[in-house]
């Protein structure tokens, strides 16, 4: 069995072990994973113990729509239908682990956001939206060249009735014909797609720094009480 796993790993020309793959590894958590995963790790007190941090942190994973498990030294909890006033309503499901640090006891924390993600993956469909604009623009433009220009008919004047005009009325208005700019109006504009991709990029770049930095201040408060 071991011969087989060998021969296995020589055949895919991965280890997990070797500096190479983790190198990979790393690479995806950063910028793959970390895209909606929020990580980062706390010391805690001089001689604050694991039951005594985890008894600090309770409090936050006893909101309505969320549940936790604790298995020794590790917390994990999903939420689900969380409300608005839930401090951690923006994160869907995470883990807490305390483990022992160079200089003692730290929390590290992972947390998983379909928001952020969402936020991430807007732009690039308001974009994609864009982008499929002007093509259908090219794509009118040619077959309406392809067709060849309409012959301009001309409307007639419109005469104004004789009584009108014997009561002093003023002569109508001749037909005003349609402008370039009335016509490239009515063509469809990839304007509204670039200025949603806009605001919601600006809103996953605000909103992962933020809650990032929140959701540290937070734990840094519940367990350390400042």
């Amino acid at each position: 069995m071991t011969g087989a796993a060998s021969t296995a790993g020589q055949a895919t020309g991965f280890d997990a072990a070797t500096p190479r793959a983790a190198l990979g590894y790393s690479v995806y958590r950063r910028f793959v994973d970390g895209i909606w995963h929020v990580e980062g790790s706390l010391p805690l007190a001089p001689g604050q113990s694991v039951d005594d941090a985890f008894e600090r942190l309770d409090p936050l994973f006893l909101e309505t729509g969320t549940t936790h498990e604790r298995s020794g030294d590790t917390l994990s909890f999903q939420k689900e239908g969380q409300a608005a006033q839930d401090k951690m309503a923006v994160f869907d499901r995470g883990t807490l682990r305390v483990e022992h640090g160079t200089t003692g006891l730290v929390l590290r924390y992972r947390l998983a956001s379909r928001a952020l993600l969402f936020c991430f993956l807007a732009p690039l469909l308001f974009l994609a939206f864009a982008q499929a604009t002007i093509v259908l623009g090219k794509f009118e433009k040619a077959s309406t060249e392809a067709k060849g220009k309409k012959p301009e008919v001309k409307k007639p004047p419109v005469v104004l009735n004789p009584i009108d005009k014997a009561l002093g009325a003023p002569e109508p208005d001749p037909p005003k014909k349609k402008s370039k700019k009335d016509e490239d109006d009515k063509k469809p504009s990839p304007t509204t797609g670039y200025v949603f991709a806009g605001i919601f990029a600006a809103l996953y770049a605000v909103g992962r720094v933020l809650e990032d930095r929140r959701i540290r201040r937070l734990f840094r408060k519940r367990l350390l009480g400042t």
